[in-house]
């Protein structure tokens, strides 16, 4: 089996010969402390923490950054002048209060994104190949454009669909230009194939949001073939880690991210053991973290991958508490074949799941399986038939809408 792309691309970027253990650990000590000597120098936003550390392990001994602190001390955290930003992302919304989380790039951060989009993605996408985008497009260095440029750079051809267009128009893209590969979130891949057919998509990398175990399953089984699931977020510059042929886990970019998994209490836990994603972000050019809690729920598989790669692991990640319950439905729901798409809103004990269906799909079925997650609440069922002029009912990352349904973990465990 061959090796992850992401060896080559780590040892290509760090002018290493190969890519031990050893090797690794040493390179993220080196990076780390020449980052912990930089903002002692400059006394920024982490001037408290030493200087240096004598070894990974006292990694463990650093305070955690949180979203507060990126909210309100983004300015005190940049190690870049204003003038070498690229790009600004806000989680600032309509709705939001209080101050808003910031994170910025330089345009050596979007080139490191991209390159590493690029060993990604060439475990599926080949010169010559075409591959539609249904990620969100928000201008140059944004997610669409920088996936679009990696494409680009393996000699393939990306289409830059976005996440707005009706599944009568996705249709119409697959007939016309006929794509071999996708790269989209997970549910909107089950939705899209289930309404306009696979048509000639062999191959898809799915990201953006959680990628529940129903829903692989039903894509693959569409498809012929195994997904490649990535994890990113916006605080490792979008791109953090990516599945390699031989789908045990995903390869983490460890030459630019340093992965701990804690407990509710802050410890760190082993490998295998399932908790809260920290992340320290060593290869950041302009908002560099150290010990930032995602608030993603993942564990590091222990050993070696297959392919042969020494490279850290994550596994299934899930979103807590906010991406539970929508996650639980999507698995009890989206196993039923004729399901293209449901929309799930909570308010108080109430609960109603607006669903478009392709075939034959129950209301009683759907509010069944909903009862068993829900027992307790007064459930809403509305189904009706996809038609071309539909869109996906979610345009960015799954939830339930509305209030959180109370006591919800309770009833439910994720499988990690």
């Amino acid at each position: 089996m061959t090796i992850s792309r992401i060896d080559s691309y780590i040892m290509e970027k760090e002018s290493m010969g190969r890519l031990t253990r050893q090797d690794i650990e040493a390179m993220q000590l080196e990076k780390l402390n020449r980052l912990l000597s930089r903002e002692k120098e400059r006394a920024g936003f982490y001037k408290a923490l030493p200087s240096g550390l004598a070894s990974l392990s006292q990694l463990a001994e650093l305070p955690f950054t949180t979203d507060e602190d990126l909210a309100h001390n983004a300015a005190s955290m940049l190690l870049c002048s204003q003038g070498e930003i690229q790009r600004v992302l806000s989680d600032a919304t309509s709705g939001t209060t209080g101050a808003a989380k910031r994170v910025f790039y330089t345009q050596g951060d979007c080139e490191n994104t991209v390159d590493f989009f690029a060993a990604g993605l060439g475990e599926l996408v080949f010169p010559g190949s075409v591959t539609m985008i249904c990620m969100p497009f928000s201008g140059p260095y944004g997610l669409g454009e920088l996936i679009a440029q990696a494409i680009e750079r393996l000699g393939a051809k990306p289409l830059k669909l976005g996440t707005l267009l009706s599944y009568g128009e996705y249709k119409d893209v697959m007939e016309r230009e006929q794509p071999d590969s996708f790269v989209g979130m997970p549910v909107q891949l089950l939705s899209i194939l289930r309404c306009c057919g696979k048509g000639s998509l062999r191959r898809a990398l799915v990201s953006g949001d959680a990628c529940p175990a129903e829903v692989l399953r039903q894509c693959e089984a569409i498809l012929g073939t195994r997904l490649f699931p990535h994890y990113g977020s916006r605080e490792m510059a979008l791109g953090g880690a990516i599945t390699c042929p031989a789908h045990e886990g995903m390869h983490l970019r460890e030459n630019h991210v340093i992965a701990e998994i804690v407990d509710e209490d802050g410890r760190v836990l082993p490998p295998g053991e399932y908790g809260q994603l920290v992340i320290t972000t060593i290869g950041m050019e302009a908002l560099p973290l150290i010990r930032y809690r995602t608030g993603d729920y993942t564990r590091i598989l222990p050993g070696a991958c297959p392919c042969g790669s020494q490279t850290i692991r994550l596994g299934r990640l899930d979103r807590r508490p906010q991406g539970t319950e929508i996650t639980a439905l999507d698995n009890a729901l989206l196993s039923l074949e004729g399901l293209v798409d449901f929309r799930a809103e909570a308010s108080g004990n109430h609960l109603e799941i607006d669903a478009l269906c392709k075939g034959t799909v129950k209301e009683a079925e759907l509010l069944r399986r909903a009862e068993r997650l829900f027992p307790g609440y007064e459930l809403r069922v509305a189904l009706r038939k996809a038609e071309e002029s539909d869109r996906c009912l979610y345009r960015g990352k799954r939830c339930m809408m509305g209030n959180s349904t109370e006591n919800f973990l309770k009833n439910v465990e994720i499988d990690p």
